[in-house]
């Protein structure tokens, strides 16, 4: 009997262990029960990116989570090390990249994630971006840090230079922003193949603020260049300088907002060269510069060469035209034209134009003889009709 009674407690023994190995197997490793219960599978993390090969640049890394959450996402250059930023959405299911990514580069991805019973997994990936041929910059002009204590004037376009030639025109210009405070009606323009203008139907107001992006990282600017990077810039229009240079009356008559405040004798360019007509932009402005007539054809040795040092000088256009002093020419001012394009002013009058104008005041040539600024030059954006640069030409 006692050997008897002791089978039966053994016996009763093991098949409470049994019970209690199966109730932790059932709750802890997720294995199978003697009852048949599921296995909880691990955390499931999907990379979209790493399974199309090179991607562009300017899409994120977007990591995903499914049957678990995410702990951390980690995504470094593996060329320098670099951590990429993002940001974990408020249910743990997915991350995205939000630093930009660069061209020929790889990224390795490293994940943690739990299940729904808090078993951790850990897992990698690797994103790699496209190598373009090359790729061109969307430079601001002009250059912010230039104006940002003076401001610009109401006659200044916005305008992005980019450094290699632009063939898909249409596609980049989508992806230019302007916002312009208060709102005026604006449209882009290209003058060239590399630098695309932006201005609206009149002159801007006094006090205009003005945004401007080119978001062109990963855009196809065609002909085998893709955009280097995003680039943006903000702007203030201070009070709207305008001088009206006539050539039959040889005067100079400024408007500070509309109303007259100055004017001053002055010469335009002579007969054989005469000014451009219309609206001029000031680029430019130095205490003083060597004008030199061999950087338009008349050389040392010919009728007519020239290379002096001249003062107070402020650029009105790419291809010589300045308003600046010429004390040589004071007994001509206000009677005739004899510079080779320039305004002419007396040494104080010219002194007065230059603390008081800069870079996006107007200076309006009407009456000189000579041809219209060509649209190219600088800034003969104010020469072509508004409807004409409304319609744009970016398919052209």
């Amino acid at each position: 009997m006692r050997g008897r009674r002791s089978l039966i407690v053994m016996s009763t023994a093991l098949a409470a262990v049994a019970i209690l190995i199966g109730a932790c197997s059932s709750s802890n490793s997720g294995t199978s029960t003697p009852t048949g219960s599921a296995i909880t599978a691990p955390a499931k993390v999907d990379v979209p990116a790493a399974d199309h090969g090179p991607v562009n640049p300017s899409v994120p890394i977007v990591v995903n989570a499914t049957d678990g959450l995410l702990i951390s996402v980690t995504v470094t250059n593996t060329a320098d090390g670099k951590a990429i930023a993002g940001d974990l959405a408020q249910d743990r299911r997915s991350w995205t990249s939000k630093d930009p990514l660069g061209y020929g580069a790889s990224y390795l991805v490293t994940t943690k994630a739990a299940n729904s019973v808090d078993v951790t997994s850990d897992s990698t990936a690797t994103v790699t971006t496209i190598t373009p041929q090359k790729t061109a910059y969307a430079n601001v002009v002009p250059a912010p840090d230039v104006v940002s204590n003076t401001g610009i004037g109401v006659g200044q376009p916005m305008v992005f230079q980019f450094t290699q030639a632009v063939a898909n025109k249409a596609e980049v210009q989508k992806h230019l922003k302007v916002t312009v405070t208060p709102d005026q009606p604006g449209a882009w323009y290209w003058v060239d193949d590399k630098d695309v203008h932006y201005r609206a139907a009149n002159y801007w107001q006094p006090g205009t603020k003005i945004h401007i992006e080119a978001d062109v990282l990963g855009v196809d600017l065609g002909g085998g260049v893709f955009g280097a990077e995003d680039n943006s810039a903000d702007y203030t229009v201070h009070d709207a300088w305008v001088a009206k240079a006539d050539g039959n009356t040889e005067q100079l008559t400024i408007f500070d907002n509309g109303q007259q405040v100055n004017q001053m004798p002055m010469s335009l360019g002579s007969p054989g060269f005469p000014s451009h007509e219309g609206p001029h932009v000031i680029s430019d402005k130095q205490p003083s510069i060597v004008m030199d007539s061999c950087t338009y054809g008349v050389c040392a040795g010919q009728a007519g060469y020239y290379k002096e040092t001249v003062a107070l000088d402020e650029r009105i256009s790419n291809d010589g035209e300045f308003v600046h002093s010429a004390p040589w020419s004071v007994g001509q001012q206000g009677s005739s034209n004899v510079s080779h394009g320039c305004v002419n002013l007396a040494p104080a009058n010219a002194q007065w134009f230059f603390d008081h104008f800069g870079i996006g005041d107007v200076v309006e040539i009407t009456n000189s003889g000579g041809p219209t600024l060509p649209v190219w030059d600088t800034y003969g954006d104010w020469e072509v009709p508004w409807q004409q640069w409304q319609a744009g030409n970016a398919g052209s």
